[in-house]
């Protein structure tokens, strides 16, 4: 699939059977952390019933994802990668707006997500797609080092 040019991804909701191959998709885009265990976080969005994540598919094989969910108040998206191979070609942003639908049929009226400072990349697709920086610090803690 290296250097072929995609027409409209295919989207859908993941399953278990794809945890290994969506993982692996994070890893190769760099947005997994030694703090966080990706296949947990694949597993816990799947049991949700307020999140899912949602693949992009060429010929069944995902090349593409975005796990997304809600809080109650606001609608998150997480994890939206594509192979670094098929980058802009449009599947990233066919991702974003599959997650946008999602959230709106369920009434949820905003979205958000949280990007590092220094990925100018990540910004600049973001910014792209009509997403603006939000006036907040975002604070947190593991749970586990709670006293």
């Amino acid at each position: 699939m290296g250097g072929q040019h995609l027409h409209r991804p295919v989207i859908d909701d993941a399953t278990p059977d794809d945890a290994a191959a969506v993982v692996a998709l994070w890893h190769a885009c760099a947005l997994t952390r030694p703090w966080n265990d990706p296949a947990a976080d694949f597993a816990r969005a799947l049991a949700g019933e307020s999140s899912t994540i949602l693949v992009a598919r060429h010929d069944g094989i995902p090349v593409g994802s975005v796990m997304v969910g809600q809080d109650g108040h606001r609608g998150w998206v997480y994890y939206l990668a594509v192979r670094p191979a098929l980058q802009g070609q449009g599947i990233g942003t066919a991702l974003f707006h599959a997650a946008e639908h999602w959230l709106c049929a369920r009434s949820v009226p905003k979205v958000q997500l949280m990007v590092r400072e220094d990925n100018a990349g990540a910004l600049a697709f973001y910014r792209r797609l009509g997403l603006e920086r939000q006036a907040v610090v975002v604070l947190g803690r593991f749970l586990g080092d709670a006293t």
